[in-house]
């Protein structure tokens, strides 16, 4: 019964997982092709006319970040691990050198020019550090043999990766819920859409290196 619970609740969490990279694909889509004034960019004219730097990293965040998600699916898995680990191997490695050279280095220039203001600019810059960081360090311990912490760090990693899912989620139960000014809902999103994300891995990971060290 508990193996059958465990296995639907697996069952679950993926299909939920595929339908939010379907949704960021549907967003990402928006942007294709390539223009000054779609979607979001509607409200960053100041940004787009003032900078030309902004619209050429905002285009490399969205179409580069998208293809951070599917890793999900393969490189927390178990059984692909045992059985292919060259595939492993390889994703991960296209996951790692997308996030260091394309999505967080043009995440925090991005981030620098985020709405709603000195908090929301902070908030979004650490992300994209902490991201680089993690995944950097996620790198070198593969490199080192250290496969344990490879493991953590890449979770860390993922988990500030899911951060363009779960920014969407709250930002629309803020707004349907409270209505906050749109400046305001920012402010909330720029540390909801990852801090929790963070801290809930952070007890993931101790919360399992304490079980095991219960059945040693």
């Amino acid at each position: 019964m508990k193996f059958a619970l465990h296995n639907w609740f697996k069952g679950a969490l993926y299909l939920s997982f595929a339908f939010f990279c379907l949704l960021m694909l549907q967003i990402t889509l928006k942007y294709v092709p390539w223009a000054a004034d779609l979607a979001f960019l509607q409200i960053k004219q100041t940004e787009v006319q003032t900078y030309s730097y902004y619209l050429p990293f905002f285009y490399i965040h969205v179409y580069s970040a998208v293809f951070c998600l599917p890793a999900g699916f393969t490189q927390f898995n178990n059984k692909l691990l045992k059985r292919n680990k060259r595939v492993h191997r390889i994703i991960g490695y296209v996951y790692v050198l997308t996030v260091l050279l394309l999505a967080a280095p043009s995440g925090l220039v991005i981030g620098w020019h985020a709405n709603g203001g000195p908090v929301a600019v902070l908030f979004f810059s650490l992300l994209a550090i902490l991201w680089f960081w993690f995944t950097l360090k996620a790198l070198m311990t593969a490199k080192n043999g250290q496969y344990k912490a490879h493991k953590h760090y890449m979770m860390r990693s993922f988990a500030l990766a899911l951060s363009a899912i779960t920014l969407r989620l709250y930002k629309v139960i803020i707004v349907k819920v409270w209505a906050p000014p749109p400046m305001d809902v920012y402010v909330l999103v720029s540390g909801l859409s990852w801090i929790p994300n963070l801290l809930f891995t952070e007890w993931l990971i101790r919360y399992r290196s304490n079980k095991r060290k219960v059945y040693i």
